[in-house]
C-alpha cells in the first residue's frame, strides 16, 4: 500500500507541472485580447503569439465558442461577453479596467434591445476618443471605428462632451472646427448658437444628431455618471450652466447609432429612457 500512494503522489505531481498545453496557449491568446484591449486582426495576433494564422484560428474559434472571444464584421476579433462579465464580479469598486467591462455589458445589452451600433467614448485633452464600440447583429452597421476623434460640433457623442467641460476647455477646440469661416461676426454667432445648445442638452441630459454627420444616419448619447458623482449630478439643477459643466466634466459616454428606421426620432423619448433603465441598473447613469 504505501508503494502504490507514493506511486499516486509522483504521478498526480507530474501532471501538475506539465499542465494542458492547448489550454494554456488558448489563456495566452486571450491575454493578448486583454491586454491589447481592443479588437485585433488574425495576423496581428498570430504575429504577437509568434504562430501560424490558421493555429492561432483554431484557438480563437474555441475562445468564440464559450463566448471568451468575438468576432467583429469587419474580421477583426475582440473581447467576449463571458471576459467583461467575470471582470465586473472580480472587484467591488469601479476600477478603470471594471468601468470599462461594465460599460461595454451595457453596450452590449444596449445592441441586443435595439438592435443598433453603440459605441463608449472617453473624454482627452484633444476631444472625444471613441474606446469601444459593439455592433449589432443586422445587415446594416454603422460603428465608428476605435480610437476616432469625435467632433464636437457635429457628432452627438462631441456635443455631449462639450456641454460637460469647462468653456475654457471646449472653445478653442470648437473653433478649429469652424475655422473654414474666417468672419469674426459668424463665429460669435455661431458661438451663441453652439452655447444655447449647450444649455439644451445640459437640461434633457442627453444629445442627439440627425443626419448631421451622415445622412440618413441617427445618433443619441447619453452620459456615464459613476456612484461617487452621484450627488453632484444631482444637484445641478441649483447651479448655472456654466458652473455645472465646469463643476462635473464629462469622462465617458455611451452613444447608440442606427438608420431613421432602427432609431427614429419620433420615438427618441422612449430610446432614452430605455437606454437610461439598462445604465442604471449597472449603477453608471
Amino acid at each position: 500500500m504505501p508503494a502504490d500512494k507514493n506511486f499516486l503522489d509522483k504521478s498526480v505531481t507530474s501532471k501538475n507541472q506539465s499542465g494542458i498545453q492547448s489550454l494554456e496557449i488558448g489563456l495566452s491568446i486571450l491575454d493578448v485580447l486583454i491586454d491589447r484591449n481592443e479588437p485585433m486582426m488574425l495576423k496581428d495576433i498570430a504575429e504577437t503569439m509568434q504562430m501560424h494564422p490558421a493555429k492561432s484560428h483554431r484557438y480563437l474559434v474555441s475562445l468564440i465558442r464559450k463566448n471568451y472571444a468575438r468576432k467583429l464584421d469587419d474580421g477583426r476579433y475582440g473581447l467576449g461577453d463571458r471576459v467583461n462579465a467575470l471582470a465586473a464580479l472580480g472587484h467591488t469598486e469601479l476600477s478603470q479596467n471594471n468601468l470599462l467591462a461594465r460599460l461595454t455589458q451595457v453596450a452590449n445589452e444596449i445592441k441586443d434591445t435595439l438592435n443598433c451600433g453603440v459605441q463608449i467614448a472617453k473624454w482627452f485633452s484633444e476631444g472625444p476618443i471613441i474606446i469601444q464600440s459593439v455592433e449589432p447583429d443586422s445587415p446594416i452597421s454603422i460603428i465608428t471605428r476605435i480610437g476616432s476623434r469625435m467632433p464636437l460640433t457635429t457628432s452627438a457623442t462631441g456635443q455631449l462632451f462639450a456641454s460637460y467641460q469647462p468653456d475654457a476647455v471646449i472653445q478653442p477646440l470648437v473653433n478649429a472646427e469652424w475655422q473654414s469661416s474666417n468672419a469674426e461676426a459668424d463665429m460669435v454667432e455661431k458661438w451663441e448658437s453652439f452655447a444655447q445648445l449647450q444649455a439644451k442638452i445640459r437640461t434633457q441630459g442627453y444629445a442627439t444628431v440627425t443626419g448631421d454627420m451622415l445622412m440618413g444616419i441617427n445618433a443619441i448619447t447619453i452620459p456615464v455618471i459613476l456612484p461617487h458623482l452621484a450627488n453632484s449630478v444631482a444637484n445641478l439643477s441649483a447651479m448655472s450652466d456654466k458652473t455645472a459643466s465646469e463643476a462635473l466634466p464629462l469622462e465617458y459616454a455611451i452613444t447608440i447609432i442606427g438608420t431613421t428606421e432602427q432609431l427614429p426620432m419620433s420615438e427618441q423619448q422612449n430610446v432614452v429612457e430605455q437606454i437610461l433603465a439598462i445604465a442604471q441598473r449597472y449603477q453608471i447613469a
